[in-house]
């Protein structure tokens, strides 16, 4: 073993702007929109990439999330539920 080399190795965290922000949600949800509201606010600060999806139109996503909608998904991972703290999203994307 070199004895320069470090004894752990550490990966870089993401940047903001390699990250994706998912939002499940349904059309006429009060929470989707004010939850959407947010994600485009904290997203367009920090560079990261947001989508949006239907549970309506994937009974996969219908099946997992129907009872947390919205949903809010980092990389794919779930990061929140029903209300979205800026700050801690923001955080959560390493800004």
């Amino acid at each position: 073993m070199d004895a320069m080399a470090p004894l752990f190795s550490r990966s870089p965290r993401p940047r903001p702007a390699d990250r994706m922000v998912t939002l499940v949600g349904k059309p006429g949800c009060h929470l989707c929109d004010a939850a959407q509201d947010v994600i485009e606010k904290v997203c367009a600060e920090t560079g990261a990439s947001w989508e949006k999806k239907d549970i309506t139109e994937d009974a996969e996503l219908h099946r997992k999330y129907w009872e947390q909608i919205p949903v809010v998904l980092i990389d794919g991972a779930q990061h929140d539920f029903w209300r979205v703290d800026p700050r801690r999203l923001r955080q959560a994307l390493g800004a």
